[in-house]
């Protein structure tokens, strides 16, 4: 058999079976695609298809569906992530346009992700080991209240209500924001520990104490910002696709729940020539995701955007997803 025709041959087993969930025969390879052979031929083609590895049959099944090996030699042929549909574009600018949060906008990301897939939709927040402080605003809450607020460049906002310990006065309170400010905008939040100390040392004496309250609590929002935390929407879809997890669905979702195993995987998936990386299967480091693959890709200055689901998915159509959602985030965030 010819490498074209095998790889024609492999690509139709794949399609069919991601489309119908059923084991192909060669029958219905030859009545749904012009393969321009015999049934007798095709029946060929896939005994030399099963011997490499690249499909096996289910049971006693007549016949056939594709291996991790099979999905992967089909992924890895697919030359060009195909774009989407003016629709599918328009979707996306729609529902990820505007001037939001972080937080609301990864929302809707990993929700449009989901939906977009019928997959399982991750996304890391920005890396903000390389993040910088945008704005710092103290607002006085009640007499000893005293809300801090932390924005960065990558649009995380955090809020910490602190105790004063005494009563605050609006002039003080807006006087140390203009000096904290002055000393630590554009300062990178992995530094605030060792640049904190000094603002407050050049505080008034009367409002040191005040001002280490504050340093405190811009402190704990730092490291708060600084922690990897991923989001996930559609793991309905998961419970939809049952039939495609026989051994299990159960470690398929305590690997979701793991944010740490998740943080890894996304982590440690490589850059892939057209932009989107996939592992298949037992590719997956953890052997709870051994029926599952990952579609993965970066975003603004290297976190991760991806979908997870079983290995019988739509890969091109996911690819094109992933990498569609990528670009609109890393245009929205400046990245």
């Amino acid at each position: 058999m010819s490498e074209p025709r095998k790889l024609e041959v492999l690509r139709a087993i794949v399609e069919d079976y991601v489309h119908s969930r059923e084991p192909v025969g060669s029958k219905a390879l030859v009545e749904r695609h012009h393969l321009g052979v015999s049934s007798a031929t095709i029946r060929n083609d896939m005994a030399v298809l099963e011997e490499e590895g690249l499909i096996a049959a289910p049971h006693t099944s007549a016949g056939r569906i594709p291996t991790d090996k099979g999905y992967r030699l089909f992924v890895d042929r697919i030359s060009q992530v195909k774009p989407l549909s003016a629709a599918e574009r328009r979707a996306i600018h729609s529902l990820l346009e505007g001037p939001d949060d972080i937080d609301d906008i990864l929302e809707r990301t990993v929700r449009l992700l989901s939906q977009l897939t019928n997959q399982v939709a991750v996304v890391q927040y920005p890396h903000s080991n390389r993040a910088l402080v945008r704005h710092v605003e103290f607002v006085l809450l009640a007499p000893k209240q005293v809300l801090v607020v932390l924005i960065a460049d990558t649009g995380s906002v955090g809020q910490k209500v602190i105790d004063a310990g005494s009563d605050v006065g609006n002039e003080a309170l807006m006087l140390l924001r203009s000096r904290f400010l002055g000393s630590i905008a554009g300062t990178q939040l992995a530094l605030l520990p060792q640049v904190l100390p000094s603002v407050v040392a050049l505080c008034p004496p009367e409002l040191r104490s005040l001002a280490q309250t504050l340093a405190q609590g811009l402190q704990a929002l730092s490291d708060t910002s600084r922690e990897e935390r991923i989001l996930m929407a559609g793991t309905a879809n998961l419970a939809r696709s049952n039939v495609d997890f026989p051994l299990s669905i159960g470690p398929v979702l305590e690997a979701l729940e793991e944010q740490v195993v998740m943080l890894r995987l996304l982590s440690d998936m490589g850059d892939d020539p057209r932009g989107v990386t996939v592992s298949i299967g037992r590719e997956n480091p953890y052997d709870g995701l051994a029926e599952a693959s990952v579609v993965a890709t970066g975003y603004g200055s290297g976190a991760k955007v991806g979908i997870l689901g079983p290995t019988r998915m739509d890969y091109p159509t996911t690819m094109a997803a992933v990498r569609a959602v990528a670009r609109y985030l890393s245009r929205i965030l400046g990245g």
